[in-house]
């Protein structure tokens, strides 16, 4: 019953929103980077935003959610105020980057740091190593999330399959508040899109996959190249347009539309083609993981297929 409830909370709250960032012109205006043609409301997030935080402190409440990672999924409450003070008021980068900075090294804190680094040929324990891997992991998530939220859907979809596997796989019911979360967002938000989630919304998301990350592997090693498949999408894309993009002698800091996704839809691809074919790939990944008893054999085919795609587009 509360997962019904937080699903037409986060419904209702994004509605609100979106008559909210309406009347007062908060809105996305198009430019030559946009993957939108008309301006739309954005800040969104926020209901993303106070439906899990809601969410999980009713968890918590009632003891159904691990305190360490509770109180590791709060501090993204910070990263929430700081990204929806960005919407509006457009905060240096120097800025965002030290809240960032500072939530992930609190989270990470919280969580108890990561223990090791499985790499199958070799195990890494020591503890430098392991938790300045995985401080760099959140930064980067935060950040490549609010990259990949360009079109209709796209970011929204992701974290509805994550959660979605993440319950299938691991059977916590914090995941299915992710996923409602997420869900009452993602109507609005579907092609054409109503509102836009905003970096609220983003670097929330992309905080959450890297805390869960780091606590499943906490409680088992494999459960990192998991983690790191099942988001392949986002992270491949980022990182190795990030690298391009480096190699051309780009300044990094610049925006751009160079990203897979943005690509598709330069070359005539309507948003909700791009999402839906994005979700088939993650129904792909996920198979590869549900499956193959080698998960790193099953990270190593996921590289294979996502930089096949990567290629051909």
């Amino acid at each position: 019953m509360i997962y019904a409830v937080l699903l037409l909370f986060s419904f209702a709250l994004t509605y609100l929103v979106k008559v909210y960032a309406t009347k007062k012109a908060l809105v996305d205006i198009p430019n030559e980077r946009s993957s939108h043609s008309v301006a739309v409301p954005h800040g969104g997030g926020i209901a993303i935003a106070v439906t899990w935080f809601i969410g999980i402190s009713y968890l918590c409440y009632f003891q159904k959610i691990d305190s360490s990672l509770y109180m590791a999924l709060m501090m993204g409450t910070i990263l929430s105020v700081v990204s929806y003070l960005d919407d509006l008021y457009h905060l240096s980068v120097k800025l965002r980057l030290l809240v960032q900075i500072c939530v992930a090294g609190f989270g990470l804190y919280l969580l108890g740091g990561l223990d090791e680094i499985n790499l199958f040929f070799l195990s890494i324990d020591n503890s430098i190593v392991t938790n300045t891997f995985a401080f760099l992991t959140i930064v980067w998530f935060i950040n490549l999330y609010n990259f990949l939220d360009g079109i209709d859907g796209y970011a929204g979809s992701e974290a509805v399959f994550l959660g979605v596997a993440g319950f299938v796989l691991f059977g916590d019911v914090h995941f299915i508040v992710f996923v409602v979360s997420v869900l009452g967002f993602l109507v609005w938000n579907w092609h054409k899109a109503k509102i836009f989630m905003g970096d609220v919304g983003s670097t929330l998301l992309g905080y959450n996959v890297a805390i869960f990350t780091i606590y499943y592997t906490n409680q088992d090693a494999v459960n990192l190249w998991i983690w790191i498949t099942l988001f392949g999408l986002f992270w491949f894309d980022a990182t190795l347009t990030l690298y391009k993009r480096y190699k051309n002698g780009e300044r990094l800091s610049q925006a751009h539309n160079k990203h897979a996704y943005q690509r598709l839809v330069q070359s005539g691809w309507s948003h909700s083609k791009v999402v839906l074919s994005a979700m088939f790939v993650n129904v792909a990944l996920f198979g590869l993981v549900y499956f193959m008893s080698n998960v790193f054999v099953a990270f190593v085919v996921s590289l294979i297929i996502l930089f096949f795609i990567w290629q051909s587009i």
